[in-house]
């Protein structure tokens, strides 16, 4: 999940980056989603920070977070994780 502020937008550089690691991997395990902080409460915590958060979930528990763009921490992250 792509957490996101309505001043800042989501971050839509990485968006990319995901398509391109769903399609090498073709896993329907996993799912991008994005969400503005603002607008949900469970995600007060995310509000008045400048960079990207990316909360990864698996069987609805939180399992990691990646905050700031580093597209090679992403791409780890996501492959460990499946």
């Amino acid at each position: 999940v792509d957490v996101f502020q309505a001043w800042c937008g989501p971050c839509k550089t990485v968006v990319d980056l995901f398509r391109k690691i769903r399609n090498e991997v073709g896993s329907d395990l996993l799912h991008f989603a994005v969400a503005e902080a603002d607008s949900i409460d469970a995600l007060e915590k995310y509000r008045g920070k400048c960079e990207p958060v990316f909360l990864f979930y698996a069987g609805g528990e939180l399992v990691a977070v990646v905050r700031g763009v580093s597209a090679s921490l992403l791409q780890k992250t996501i492959l460990e994780k499946l």
